[in-house]
C-alpha cells in the first residue's frame, strides 16, 4: 500500500507540473481575451458613442456564442482530441480579440464579441473534461482550483497591464489606448495556440514523458473510476440533456457566471468613479483578483479534504452576495474594495468543487456533453443577462447599486439549489480513494 501510494503521489505530481502551469496560462489568456472589454471601454465607450446598456449588451452578446456551440465544440473536443481542438480554438479566438480593434460601431462590436465567444465556446468546458482524462476523482477539485484561479490571476495581472495600455499607447500609430489594448492582448494567445499543438497530450496511454508504471497505474486508475461510473448511469451524449441534475448544476453556474462577469465587467467603472487615473486604477482592481487566487485554491483543497461538495459551494456562494450587496452601497474606494474582494473570493472559491460535481455521475461523452452544456446555459444565463440588466439598470437609475442587488440575489438561489441538490453528487463513496 505504501508503495501505491508513493506511486500515485509520484505520477499525480508529474502530471500536475507537466500540464497544469500551461493550462493556466492558456485559461488566463482567454479569461483576459474575455474582459479586457471592462477596460476598453472606459474610453471605447466615449469614443464610439457607446451608453451603458450598448456596452452591456456586447459584453453579454459573447455568452449567446458560447451557449450555441459550447456542447458541440466539447463533444468535438472529446472526439477530435484536446490538443488539436484546444489549438485551433485559440487561434480562432486571439485573432478575432485583435479584431476588436476594428469595431466603429454596435452592430460590428456585437458581431466581434459574438464570434469570439463561438470561437472560445469550448475551451473552458474541454480543459474541465480534458483534467477528468488525467486525475482520478479524489484530486479534482484541488487540480480544478489551481486551474481556475487563472482567471482571477488573469484580472489580477491584466489589470495594470490594461490600465498602462490604455495610458501610454493613446495616439500611437493613429491608434487608440484601447484598440492598441486589444492588439497586444490577443498575440500571445496566437503565439501559444501554435505552441499548444505540440504541447498538450491527448491521454494518458500517449504520455511518453510518464515512466511505464506511472502510465500503467493511472489508466488502470481512471478506467476503474469509468467503469463504476458506467456501471451507474449511462455514458452517451442523451443522457446529459435528460438528467435533471445536469440542469440544476447549469441554474447553479448561471449565479456563479453573472457574479463572476459582474465584477470581471463593471469593477472598473465602479471603481473609475473614485477619481482613479487608468494606471491607478489597474493596480486597484488586482486587490480583489489576489484575494479570490488566494482563497479559491484553498477552498479547493479543503473541499478534497472534506470529500464535501454542496456546502463548499453554497457558502461561496453566498460569501459572494454579501459582498455585491455591500459594494452596491459603498461609499467610498476602501469598502467597495473589501465589498469586491469579498465578492471575488466567494463566486471564485465555489467554482472548483462545483467543477468535481458533473463527473461524479457522468461519464464518457455524456461527460463531454453534460459539462458543455453546464458551462454553456450556466455562462449563457450568467453573462448574458446579468451584462445586460446592469448595463440598463445603470442607464435607467444613473448608479450600479440596482443591478449589484440583482447579481446578488442570483448568487442566493445558487446557494440554495446546491444545497438541495442532492446524495448522488457528493456522495463519500464515489469520492473515496480505491486505495484506501
Amino acid at each position: 500500500m505504501a508503495a501505491h501510494s508513493t506511486l500515485e503521489h509520484r505520477t499525480i505530481r508529474k502530471v500536475s507540473r507537466r500540464i497544469i502551469p500551461f493550462l493556466i496560462i492558456l485559461y488566463f489568456l482567454s479569461f483576459l481575451n474575455r474582459v479586457n472589454v471592462a477596460f476598453a471601454g472606459l474610453t471605447m465607450n466615449h469614443d464610439l458613442g457607446f451608453t451603458n446598456a450598448v456596452f452591456g449588451t456586447g459584453a453579454g452578446v459573447f455568452f449567446i456564442g458560447t451557449f450555441l456551440f459550447g456542447t458541440p465544440s466539447n463533444i468535438a473536443l472529446h472526439r477530435i482530441g484536446a490538443r488539436r481542438w484546444i489549438a485551433l480554438m485559440m487561434l480562432a479566438w486571439g485573432s478575432l480579440s485583435a479584431a476588436n480593434a476594428l469595431a466603429t460601431n454596435p452592430t460590428s462590436f456585437y458581431l466581434l464579441r459574438f464570434f469570439i465567444g463561438v470561437a472560445e465556446a469550448g475551451f473552458f468546458p474541454g480543459v474541465i473534461l480534458y483534467l477528468s482524462f488525467w486525475y482520478p476523482t479524489r484530486h479534482r477539485a484541488f487540480v480544478t482550483a489551481i486551474f481556475m484561479a487563472a482567471a482571477p490571476l488573469s484580472n489580477m495581472i491584466g489589470s495594470p497591464i490594461s490600465g498602462a495600455l490604455l495610458q501610454y499607447t493613446n495616439g500611437v500609430a493613429h491608434l487608440h489606448g484601447w484598440q492598441w489594448l486589444f492588439i497586444v492582448e490577443a498575440l500571445p494567445t496566437v503565439v501559444l495556440g501554435c505552441i499548444a499543438l505540440v504541447y498538450l497530450t491527448d491521454k494518458p496511454e500517449d504520455a511518453q514523458w510518464l515512466e511505464q508504471d506511472e502510465r500503467r497505474w493511472l489508466t488502470q486508475e481512471l478506467e476503474k473510476e469509468h467503469s463504476e461510473k458506467a456501471a451507474r448511469s449511462a455514458s452517451n451524449v442523451w443522457v446529459a440533456f435528460k438528467d435533471i441534475r445536469v440542469w440544476l448544476l447549469a441554474l447553479v453556474y448561471s449565479g456563479t457566471s453573472m457574479g463572476l462577469y459582474a465584477i470581471g465587467f463593471w469593477a472598473p467603472m465602479l471603481l473609475k468613479q473614485f477619481g482613479f487615473s487608468f494606471v491607478e486604477l489597474g493596480v486597484i482592481n488586482a486587490i480583489p483578483n489576489l484575494v479570490a487566487v488566494v482563497g479559491m485554491v484553498y477552498w479547493g483543497r479543503r473541499s478534497d479534504r472534506q470529500r464535501e461538495r454542496r456546502l463548499h459551494v453554497a457558502i461561496a456562494c453566498l460569501a459572494g452576495a454579501l459582498g455585491m450587496v455591500v459594494a452596491g452601497q459603498a461609499a467610498s474606494a476602501l469598502v467597495l474594495v473589501i465589498a469586491l474582494s469579498v465578492a471575488n473570493f466567494g463566486i471564485n472559491a465555489a467554482k472548483p468543487p462545483f467543477w468535481s460535481m458533473p463527473t461524479l455521475f457522468l461519464s464518457s461523452s455524456a461527460a463531454a456533453a453534460g459539462i458543455g452544456l453546464i458551462n454553456s446555459v450556466g455562462s449563457s444565463i450568467g453573462g448574458t443577462v446579468g451584462q445586460m440588466v446592469i448595463g440598463k439598470l445603470r442607464d435607467l437609475s444613473g448608479n450600479y447599486s440596482s443591478g449589484l442587488y440583482f447579481v446578488s440575489a442570483t448568487l442566493v438561489i445558487s446557494a440554495v439549489i446546491a444545497v438541495l441538490f442532492g446524495r448522488p453528487a457528493t456522495s463519500k463513496v464515489d469520492m473515496r480513494s480505491p486505495s484506501k
